[in-house]
């Protein structure tokens, strides 16, 4: 175990050593009041991350000059901080559970995709103003290769927006008015990887051996080959392996994902500053919550499967301590699609404070597929609660693709295999099972073990495109009250709940994208259309579908938004009694909503007993609907319906 007072101890000698010399190359520079706060940040945050820091880097001979350059940077950074984020740091450190509150709501869209540009993104903040955003996040929208860039996720600069996009002063200025408009900035942070036109990776392909060791670049296949006896392949029918050669330098580099995206090596303490000092960049910009996308490779260790090692969490960690001392207002969210418990270790105050909720997702869509609600209900009430401080961010879809992430001890603990329910809900939601409503994409299917992900925006992958193919009025019915009930549940289960922008009007797949060479490979394209706005102006009208998602979603949002039991994230999931009805209750500030969701298209029945016992007596009133109703008699659902039931006043 390490000895915290010692490096405590080691921390204030090493902090008093450094903090002349800080002064001597920044103090002239700054406000005096701005400099005094600096320095007490620094004083109250920098015990953490030399800690952090000594772990990593403690055994590099020039260790404390790597720690004086970090401090250095991130007093850089604070100088050229603009004074309204000055303001907003100290206004989330008076409220450092701000993202609690009930008012929260999210919203996810690609720009080009959304509005075209950055530009058009502005043009639609009535809009977002309409749907009740508060937090929006631009899918990576950084300078990135031609053609192959995975979909954006291979930065070749991040101090550079895409020149199709805007540029990065259009983002300081968007940042600025979406603030205004009380909506926070997320973007993605790439930072297990960058691509290979990005200028470290071009210097280090010149032969510039310092750049060369910001990557892992190796003279033979030995080590890789060393490395891959314990390495999972990511995408095996795209290329086998984890290392491509350059010929250039003749050279093999760490490519986790794909050969054009070249894995960060922060084993070198100077990867880590440099990366800290793009990260504090965008801060600077507005930024107020980066999602860290790929956390779980961040760590290479031989012997190992080079994911979710401790040190990933340190090197989170100690980025957090730095964001305290130079811009507090900044946040992190975790984006780990791994097991559930990998997914529950990078979330606290110290590391991510939010985090996607890769389970509830998946777990939505497989409870629509069986009508049962026994694997979310014993998975919710296991691995929902969270530590305080922090919040689950809640979505029905996303970018990417659904994978089946839930526990096989979970499933057979209520009677589930594993292995076969995935096949199953693959099957269902491929259409390929009989009766099946859903129309999605395979994808990363594998022919040999029958593995594979699921692609399709949420309307189809509930039944709405068969459903309007057929122009079967009651099916469509059915996949419009399945839309809403899925929502309702991130809307009221406790966290933020993010909406996949295109989604709340009932957006169907576009199978256009197989025109697109770049495209056709990657069925996860057909969620990613371009927003039709025409059709979107449809929302309007209560008789179309559009409208009838769109203001079905508006009126939940403003529930939620209006209900005080639905902020912070304490839920206790219920047993309803019923295998098709899942049930919670959210208490805060007095207020005690009972949450009721059925999952099947047949009425059920639950037992009037059962809401008494959870504290609403006889008299409530279902705020979904707005109707009065006595519990003399036990409470019917009509199918997918869902309630939220709060005491009678």
């Amino acid at each position: 175990m390490p000895n915290t007072d010692w490096q405590n101890q080691q921390a204030a000698r090493s902090l008093e050593r450094m903090l002349p010399r800080l002064d001597a190359r920044f103090a002239a520079q700054a406000d005096p009041a701005d400099w005094a706060a600096f320095q007490t940040r620094l004083q109250r945050h920098f015990p953490a991350l030399f800690r952090l820091l000594l772990h990593l880097y403690g055994s590099h001979y020039d260790f404390f000059y790597h720690l004086e350059e970090i401090l250095a940077s991130a007093a850089a950074a604070w100088l050229a901080r603009p004074a309204r984020l000055k303001a907003l740091d100290a206004q989330r450190e008076a409220d450092p559970g701000w993202f609690h509150a009930q008012q929260m709501l999210g919203g996810v869209c690609y720009v080009d995709l959304f509005a075209g540009n950055l530009e058009g993104v502005r043009a639609k903040l009535p809009y977002f103003r309409e749907l009740g955003l508060t937090y929006l996040h631009l899918m990576p929208l950084f300078a990135c290769p031609e053609g192959d860039n995975d979909g954006g996720y291979a930065v070749s600069s991040y101090r550079e927006v895409k020149p199709a996009l805007g540029t990065m002063p259009q983002l300081a200025s968007l940042a600025e008015e979406l603030a205004a408009a009380g909506i926070s900035l997320v973007v993605d942070f790439v930072f297990n990887h960058t691509s290979n036109e990005h200028d470290w990776a071009r210097q280090a392909l010149a032969g510039d051996a310092e750049h060369q060791d910001y990557y892992f670049m190796f003279p033979d296949r030995a080590m890789p080959d060393a490395y891959e006896t314990t390495l999972r392949e990511i995408f095996p029918d795209v290329r086998p392996g984890s290392f491509t050669y350059r010929p250039e330098v003749n050279r093999w580099v760490w490519t986790t994902f794909y050969s054009f995206q070249w894995d960060l090596n922060y084993s070198n303490p100077v990867v880590f500053r440099r990366m800290g000092e793009e990260l504090l960049f965008l801060a600077n910009q507005g930024v107020e919550i980066l999602r860290l996308d790929a956390v779980a490779f961040i760590w290479k260790q031989l012997g190992t499967a080079c994911e979710n090692l401790p040190e990933a969490h340190m090197i989170i960690q100690a980025y957090n301590a730095l964001a305290r001392i130079a811009a507090p207002s900044l946040h992190f969210k975790s984006e780990a699609i791994v097991h559930p418990d990998e997914v529950a270790r990078y979330i606290s105050p110290q590391e991510c404070q939010l985090s996607y909720n890769p389970l509830l997702m998946a777990l939505l869509w497989e409870t629509l597929a069986t009508r049962e609600v026994k694997l979310l209900h014993a998975s919710l009430r296991d691995r929902f609660k969270i530590a305080p401080g922090c919040a689950w961010v809640n979505y029905v879809r996303c970018h990417d693709d659904i994978g089946w992430t839930f526990d096989d001890a979970d499933a057979a603990g209520v009677g589930i295999d594993g292995y076969h329910h995935r096949r199953f809900l693959n099957a269902f939601y491929t259409g390929r099972f009989a009766g099946s409503f859903a129309r999605g994409l395979p994808f990363q299917e594998n022919p040999k073990t029958v593995d594979a992900r699921i692609s399709g925006t949420a309307a189809s992958l509930a039944g709405l495109e068969q459903a309007l193919r057929q122009q079967n009025p009651l099916e469509i019915d059915y996949a419009v009250q399945r839309l809403l009930l899925i929502h309702s549940v991130i809307l009221s289960i406790g966290g933020i709940p993010l909406l996949y922008l295109g989604d709340e009007t009932a957006m169907l797949n576009d199978y256009s994208y197989g025109n697109d060479p770049a495209k056709a490979g990657d069925s996860r394209w057909v969620h990613r259309p371009f927003a039709d706005w025409s059709r979107m102006e449809r929302r309007h009208d209560a008789g179309t579908v559009e409208g009838r998602v769109f203001q079905g979603l508006r009126r939940l949002i403003s529930l939620r938004q209006q209900q005080v039991a639905f902020a912070g994230h304490e839920t206790t999931i219920i047993d309803t009694g019923n295998a098709h009805v899942l049930g919670y209750v959210r208490q805060q500030a007095g207020q005690r909503v009972v949450v009721l969701a059925n999952f099947s298209e047949h009425p059920h029945t639950i037992a009037a007993s059962l809401l008494r016992i959870h504290g609403l007596g006889y008299r409530f009133q279902d705020l979904v609907s707005g109707r009065a109703v006595a519990l003399e008699d036990d409470l019917d659902l009509d199918p997918y319906q869902f309630v939220w039931l709060a005491a009678a006043s």
